[in-house]
């Protein structure tokens, strides 16, 4: 939303209705999640600058920009899938190939694509490329999921891009058995973008899996392949080895392969895939890997040993073991791209690569957005995102006393999700987001009952009564006691209480 003069501000509760009326043709509760919550806005005090876009503030813009998201939702959702590239292909064919005008690194895996990819990112960037980011799903404007030199396009490009592919994809939808899915469309309009910019590189993660991906019409440069666990298990398999196998489908010929640590099931699917292609791989823990790294103000200090040595001092402004281990495949991965390891021995400039890595961010990754009591988002939304979570929640913070607030999807694992939090949460208060997705508060209470015992599990359907329940029970320790809040469970749930804590 843009400035208004100081000395002109308007009534805040005026405000706050006018933008709930606004929404009144739209979901009653995703209007008041919209509009934002005065109360926690104003505990959470000013937003901050995240690179998180809010809505367009020309209404012309806004309304066109809704009108596109419309379109976009009518089609098959991200969770409707149909195991096939042809409509995809069929479509760039049509718009001329634009994913074919870059190299690419494609991301895969089944935790820390975004934040990779981000890293991946800041790094080409600092090293004066023009980038090209695709990530998803977004934490809360759909314009995040398409970036150009490190930023979500403008709305009124969104647009734009969209409406110029829109007469292609209805020719599209004609001649296949099914329309192109949302995903899809999307996929599209990334790449058109990155063409039309043009851009040096493109950084794709993939949607869901690997080999049918949408996005798996590129030939990446390098395949990053991040921590593979169950998660999809109803698309992509019921087991590490078979995950793995669906995922190494974005590994290609001659490329280069950054493979994190894997279960060993894992690894040697990915492994066998790289020798079938010709592939070279860099392995954490063997090529590459973290060295060493300390908890810091804000952050953590670390030592990687990428491709091609070490890089010391580095400071990466995110919490958590798991980001240090994303920030070496990042690096491996930017290393790979410049040919270091193969056609040269020698670092990448480490001045360049500290900067980067000090500039970059994760919204919705271990993100703090109040402090007194200190409020934490993050998206994690499986029992192995979770357990990386809570080890980072008490390495970073060591909070006297810790309250959840937990909205989940109902396709989840949930009690897995909600065990790996049993041991750091003192209480739990579960909710639910917008989504159609989303499990129903009284029956994640039941799951939570089992996990915590009903003297610590307290339901509140609405986000925002969520929130505001869950910084009491903080605030019940003093000022001055150390309690937290931790909000998770889904991204869309998170997205959300960015928006209500005056993030948005």
């Amino acid at each position: 939303m843009s400035e208004r003069p100081q000395n002109d501000d308007p009534d805040p509760n005026e405000a706050f209705d006018e933008l709930v009326e606004a929404e009144t043709d739209r979901d009653p509760d995703l209007a008041v999640i919209e509009a934002g919550s005065r109360t926690l806005r104003a505990q959470a005090g000013p937003p901050q600058g995240d690179g998180i876009p809010a809505r367009p503030a020309d209404p012309e813009v806004d309304r066109a920009l809704r009108a596109v998201e419309d379109e976009l939702a009518g089609r098959w959702g991200e969770t409707k899938l149909d195991p096939s590239v042809q409509r995809i292909a069929a479509l760039l064919d049509i718009l001329g190939e634009p994913q074919r005008a870059y190299p690419s690194i494609h991301i895969t895996g089944t935790n820390g694509k975004t934040s990779t990819a981000r890293m991946i990112e800041a790094l080409l960037s600092a090293f004066d490329l023009r980038t090209g980011r695709y990530t998803s799903p977004h934490v809360q404007s759909i314009t995040e999921r398409i970036s150009l030199d490190a930023a979500p396009i403008s709305a009124e490009r969104f647009i734009e891009t969209y409406r110029d592919i829109a007469p292609y994809v209805e020719m599209v939808d004609a001649q296949q058995e099914y329309r192109l899915s949302f995903f899809e469309v999307l996929t599209a309009m990334a790449y058109a973008a990155f063409a039309d910019s043009p851009v040096d590189v493109a950084v794709v993660e993939v949607g869901m899996g690997g080999t049918w991906d949408a996005t798996n019409v590129i030939d990446g440069d390098v395949a990053v392949v991040t921590p593979i666990s169950l998660d999809h298990t109803d698309r992509l398999g019921e087991t590490p080895e078979e995950i793995a196998g669906e995922k190494s489908g974005i590994i290609k010929k001659d490329a280069t392969v950054v493979l994190a640590q894997q279960p060993v099931d894992a690894a040697s699917v990915m492994l066998k895939r790289a020798v079938e292609v010709d592939a070279t791989v860099a392995r954490e823990g063997m090529e590459f890997g973290v060295l060493s790294r300390e908890v810091a103000v804000g952050g953590q200090m670390l030592t990687l040993r990428g491709l091609g040595g070490e890089y010391p001092e580095i400071f990466l402004p995110l919490y958590g073991a798991h980001q240090a281990h994303n920030a070496a495949v990042a690096l491996a991965a930017v290393e790979a791209f410049f040919g270091v390891g193969s056609d040269h021995a020698r670092t990448l400039d480490i001045d360049t690569v500290r900067s980067a890595f000090a500039a970059v961010s994760s919204p919705g990754r271990m993100e703090v957005v109040r402090r007194s009591p200190t409020v934490v988002l993050d998206a994690a939304h499986n029992p192995a995102g979770a357990r990386a979570t809570a080890e980072a929640v008490t390495e970073a913070f060591g909070f006297s006393r810790l309250v959840g607030v937990v909205g989940a999807s109902g396709d989840k694992d949930v009690r897995g999700f909600l065990e790996a939090f049993e041991p750091i949460f003192a209480e739990v208060v579960v909710t639910r987001n917008s989504s159609h997705r989303a499990m129903d508060p009284d029956e994640l209470a039941a799951v939570a009952v089992e996990v915590f015992g009903a003297e610590r599990v307290q339901v509140e359907p609405r986000l925002d009564d969520a929130l505001e329940a869950a910084i009491t029970l903080a605030e019940e320790e003093g000022e001055f006691s150390g309690a937290g809040v931790l909000v998770t469970g889904s991204v869309i749930t998170v997205g959300e209480a960015r928006l209500l804590m005056g993030r948005g």
